[in-house]
């Protein structure tokens, strides 16, 4: 006779499975940022940017991004700000706008 499955801890593990993922993948956009050197914007203009870039519709203008995107992965065209105009890592201003410099 088959040993009956045990549907709960598969979903567990499924479940354990599917958090790791997501969690990896906010680690690497935040790296992404980092490395972009867009980790010295505030947060209110990093995500001005961001949702800009998802609303935008004009075809050509997403290629440009694509196109200079795939360059800096390449090792091309790296050219992130420098460390002095950048925050301490990790940190975002405490009034979640626009902090002076």
């Amino acid at each position: 006779m088959r040993k009956p499955k045990d549907f709960d801890s598969e979903l567990k593990a499924l479940a354990d499975k599917a958090k790791t993922i997501k969690e990896r993948r906010v680690r690497q956009l935040g790296e992404l940022v980092a490395a972009t050197g867009a980790d010295a914007l505030d947060a209110d203009m990093l995500a001005g940017a961001l949702l800009g870039a998802v609303a935008s519709k004009d075809a050509a203008t997403k290629e440009s991004w694509r196109k200079t995107g795939a360059a800096f992965f390449q090792g091309r065209a790296r050219q992130p700000a420098s460390r002095s105009d950048q925050r301490a890592e990790g940190t975002l201003p405490l009034d979640g706008g626009a902090a002076p410099r």
